[in-house]
């Protein structure tokens, strides 16, 4: 199909060109770039628009085959060095045997007319120009574009390939060639822009100059510089609210498209700083203690202090403790809680009783969220991890010296004795000792539920059923 009618670009110039006259709106520009390493495992386009232009070619292609023989060349890296230039692409492509076969696929320019509609949507809006900076094609832009009557990506039909094989439709070479350049497209959609008929700096400095243009415009109320209708000046010294002096955006969006280098980020502070002293000559009201207000507050800046030294370090990493239910947030304030009846106070509003709230603690020291969790909840482990613990569990010990084990739900206890061994949702074990009529945490956990089960029973031995050390 070696159509070269009215609107396409010629192959005139030689394969592998660096680059072509930067001025003009269409036949001298040119890029080449080099051959893409192979393809293995990825896919050819992870951009819209990169997916838009396969199935542009997906939709022409009549043989299903070649496309995917095609595919197959672009995956091994048999396409060399693309050039790419108004109305044209052009690469040679090697078949398995080694045969080179120029390749060729037509794309049709925009007249001067369609580019100065363009020009015309880009400088309308900034969030355009400020998208294809950043190598982003805003679906905005493209959907204004074929509101207005321009087809900025190519449709069915619109890739018209020439090949030095002589096939009838988009053969293995071209269709290598354009998956080839769908992962150009991912890169820069400025390539595109180019198949259309425009250079990259080229739009950018007519997009600049538009810009300016549009500035420096006089406004419909009296001229650049002057005053509205209401006498209030309108560029330039333009009074903002307040009637402060200032610059209107578009003055400071002529300036230039690229915006300023962000700043440092701040230096944290290597201490949260002191709370205020809320205990005033003043009375407060029923119900609100200063002291308390106080801890909380001192609380709140350490956790603040802490997220930002996490969000600014060189990994950012997320706060522990950012996901807390009230319960045990409860918990962690009372780990530092500095007075009792502030601790009296944190047991009743998570619903516990005293007692409950120091075994809590004392999980928690060991372990945070996790141990707590293993403190206060149930919960059935899969058969798989009972099966590995118990083979764990009977290997450690021979056989006339393993405890006897009584397992409910993800809890173990050595029969007769005051040890117990706990399974956290996290696969670790944690030993836990009798003491009196309660359970608690009696060391941190382990991946191993031998060793686990061993520190439980050696503190069960040494503290006694009592807690009292006998």
């Amino acid at each position: 199909m070696n159509r070269t009618g009215h609107g396409y670009g010629h192959g005139d110039g030689a394969l592998g060109g660096q680059g072509g006259s930067p001025g003009g709106g269409h036949g001298g520009d040119e890029r080449t770039f080099a051959a893409l390493p192979p393809a293995k495992g990825t896919a050819f386009a992870r951009t819209w628009w990169g997916r838009a232009w396969l199935k542009a070619l997906e939709d022409t292609a009549l043989d299903g085959v070649q496309l995917k023989a095609g595919r197959r060349h672009a995956r091994a890296g048999a396409v060399g060095a693309v050039t790419v230039r108004p109305g044209r692409i052009t690469a040679v492509v090697k078949d398995r045997d080694g045969t080179a076969y120029r390749s060729d696929v037509l794309v049709r320019e925009l007249s001067d007319d369609e580019w100065e509609r363009f020009l015309d949507l880009a400088a309308d809006s900034a969030g355009h120009i400020a998208a294809l900076l950043d190598r982003e094609m805003p679906p905005h832009l493209v959907e204004d574009a074929a509101a207005a009557g321009l087809d900025l990506l190519p449709g069915i039909g619109d890739l018209d390939p020439e090949c030095g094989c002589e096939a009838w439709d988009h053969c293995p070479h071209t269709s290598a060639l354009c998956y080839q350049v769908a992962r150009l497209l991912d890169e820069d959609p400025f390539v595109l822009l180019l198949m259309r008929g425009r250079a990259e700096r080229t739009l950018l400095d007519q997009l600049q100059a538009r810009s300016v243009a549009r500035a420096s415009a006089p406004s419909a109320s009296g001229g650049s510089g002057g005053s509205g209708g209401d006498g209030a000046p309108t560029s330039g010294t333009a009074a903002g609210a307040g009637g402060m002096p200032g610059v209107s955006a578009a003055d400071a969006y002529a300036e230039g498209f690229l915006l300023p280098p962000l700043p440092a980020p701040p230096v944290v502070a290597t201490d949260p700083g002191v709370s205020p002293a809320l205990d005033t000559d003043t009375d407060p009201e029923p119900g609100v203690h200063p002291t308390a207000l106080e801890f909380l507050a001192t609380d709140a800046a350490a956790r603040a202090h802490g997220m930002l030294v996490a969000a600014l370090g060189p990994v950012h990493q997320e706060s522990a403790g950012a996901c807390l239910t009230a319960a045990q947030d409860a918990v962690r304030l009372a780990v530092d809680s500095p007075m009792p009846w502030i601790t009296a106070r944190l047991a009743a509003g998570s619903g516990r009783t005293p007692a409950e709230l120091d075994l809590a603690t004392r999980a928690w020291r060991l372990g945070g969220a996790a141990a707590l969790s293993v403190l206060e909840e149930e919960w059935a482990p899969d058969g798989e991890s009972l099966a590995r613990a118990g083979t764990r569990l009977s290997e450690a010990w021979e056989d006339d010296e393993r405890p006897a084990l009584h397992r409910s739900g993800a809890r173990w206890t050595a029969v007769g004795t005051d040890g117990q061994l706990r399974l956290g949702v996290d696969g670790r074990w944690w030993p836990y000792a009798r003491e009196g009529a309660r359970w608690s945490p009696a060391g941190p956990p382990d991946r191993d539920p031998a060793v686990a089960l061993a520190a439980a029973l050696t503190t069960a031995l040494t503290t006694g059923p009592t807690g009292d050390g006998t």
